[in-house]
């Protein structure tokens, strides 16, 4: 690690000391924390008030090491075995012991015992854990998940499944637009739920797991989807507020439309015609909801939170992120799906696409339409996404709560007009809608960033729409455009 990440300060990843304390117990709080977190260093010889290097006794130096080496060998349960090593900082020595991310978690101190020895790492501080996160971490090192395990206060019958996997299909029906993709929509069948872990099979009886009471509304203390508007940039001053119950994709699809009826819908002109248009890409929003719903933690009791502020949007999902899950591999497309039954349930069903993909398109959307960067803020137990709205923006208002419904449906459509370029462009999509940008820049003879600023700019104006995802997707003409 570069000195100047490994001396600015205590962090989630990072601890000092002064010295090595005489009770080991100190400090083994934080050896264990690491293990169940994202691992990190525990630099002994460091004032943790000052930052000041103090440094260690050289003339025992080998002997501390082996010290705390075996001390978190003794203490903990399953063993941690640390990486130590030594650094020479300003003419002076400190110690710095690694511990790395544990795969047979929960770790404990062992004197402690499991249920009061186990602790987690939460904003910098060593926490003791909390009953729902123990049982998700005793889930997590015996690789299993909660959403696949049997929910033991239900029963379910034949017909009760039957009814699911039609509700189901129809769901995936009413999100595909396309007939050519409808008629490629196959059955749930009772073994494909098995397949997919909503049900389970144990001795030749069939059980519903916690994914199938979730899907059907029926799991005790099912959670819901809480909504708030706020006025101005806060928690301040409540606007309006709502909650969604029933099945978890019944609750997504009511707080999606909840937030499109909260935004601004405007007037946008892009040099040739006039249309409505919201003021945030309606596909990120729905994203970004439907991943809530599809990954939280629902072994934790809590609810999803959207709040709406003047300048955000804002969904909460608790849960903190899974081990080996960082924000920075998010954005690269990296997924650890938590509840793998809820995630292929909702792929059928057209809610989400597939597993990490959904942050990178929230970008490049997000970039599309001019907007400021979203922000993915892992915090306290808790994941967020801010989608940031304009203040002042083309749509020509202001983006207010108190005033976010009077400019739907108010303005109307001019006649559309194409220069020549679109004509060219939109008629080689037309004709080639499954051609990558590259093939059109060569087809016309253009580069490929003329391409992309045309097919954004017909994109932005619902000319043109995107079906699918950018390698293996599609193009498809509005039929506003008529014939070219």
């Amino acid at each position: 690690m570069e000195q100047e990440t490994l001396f600015s300060g205590e962090k989630k990843n990072i601890e000092y000391k002064v010295t090595v304390p005489d009770r080991s117990e100190k400090y083994m709080k934080t050896v264990v924390a690491f293990a169940n977190g994202r691992g990190g260093k525990i630099v002994f010889g460091i004032d943790d008030k000052t930052l000041d290097i103090v440094g260690m006794d050289v003339d025992n130096i080998y002997k501390t090491i082996d010290a705390i080496t075996n001390a978190i060998s003794d203490a903990c349960e399953p063993v941690i075995r640390p990486d130590v090593a030594l650094q020479t900082v300003k003419g002076k020595t400190i110690i710095v012991v690694e511990i790395f991310p544990g795969v047979q978690r929960p770790y404990f101190i062992k004197s402690q015992g499991m249920t009061d020895g186990t602790y987690v790492r939460v904003s910098g501080t060593t926490r003791h854990v909390e009953g729902y996160m123990l049982k998700e971490l005793i889930l997590e090192g015996q690789n299993r998940y909660f959403d696949c395990e049997i929910c033991h206060n239900m029963t379910v019958t034949d017909s009760e499944i039957e009814r699911l996997c039609k509700d189901m299909k129809e769901t995936a029906l009413k999100n595909t637009w396309q007939e050519s993709e409808k008629a490629k929509i196959k059955d749930v069948t009772k073994n494909v739920l098995i397949s997919w872990g909503v049900l389970k099979e144990e001795e030749g009886n069939v059980y519903p797991t916690n994914a199938y009471a979730l899907l059907t509304g029926q799991m005790l203390q099912q959670p819901v989807i809480q909504c708030g508007i706020f006025k101005g940039t806060n928690r301040a001053h409540f606007v309006d507020r709502r909650e969604f119950d029933g099945s978890i994709q019944a609750q997504m699809e009511a707080a999606y439309q909840y937030v499109l009826e909260k935004i601004n819908m405007g007037m946008s002109i892009r040099g040739m015609y006039r249309q409505d248009i919201y003021e945030l890409p309606t596909d990120s929003i729905r994203e970004i909801i439907a991943n809530a719903v599809a990954h939280r933690s629902y072994v934790e009791p809590g609810n999803i939170q959207i709040a709406l502020f003047d300048d955000r949007l804002e969904v909460t999902s608790p849960g903190m992120l899974l081990n080996n899950v960082t924000i920075s591999k998010m954005m690269e497309g990296y997924s650890k799906p938590r509840n793998p039954a809820i995630a292929r349930a909702f792929a059928y069903m057209k809610i989400i696409e597939k597993w990490g993909t959904g942050i990178p398109r929230l970008f490049e959307a997000c970039e599309e339409y001019g907007l400021p960067k979203p922000e993915l803020i892992d915090f306290d137990g808790d994941f967020r996404v801010n989608m940031y709205r304009r203040v002042e923006s083309e749509f020509g208002v202001n983006v207010n709560t108190t005033q976010t419904t009077q400019t739907h449906q108010t303005t109307q459509k001019n006649e559309l007009v194409l220069s020549d370029e679109d004509k060219t462009i939109l008629l080689l999509v037309k004709n080639n809608p499954s051609m990558s940008q590259r093939d059109y820049a060569m087809e016309l003879g253009w580069n490929v960033n003329r391409v992309k600023y045309y097919l954004r700019k017909m994109k932005a104006q619902n000319i043109i729409e995107r079906v699918g995802n950018s390698h293996s997707g599609y193009w498809v003409v509005s039929s506003q455009v008529g014939e070219i």
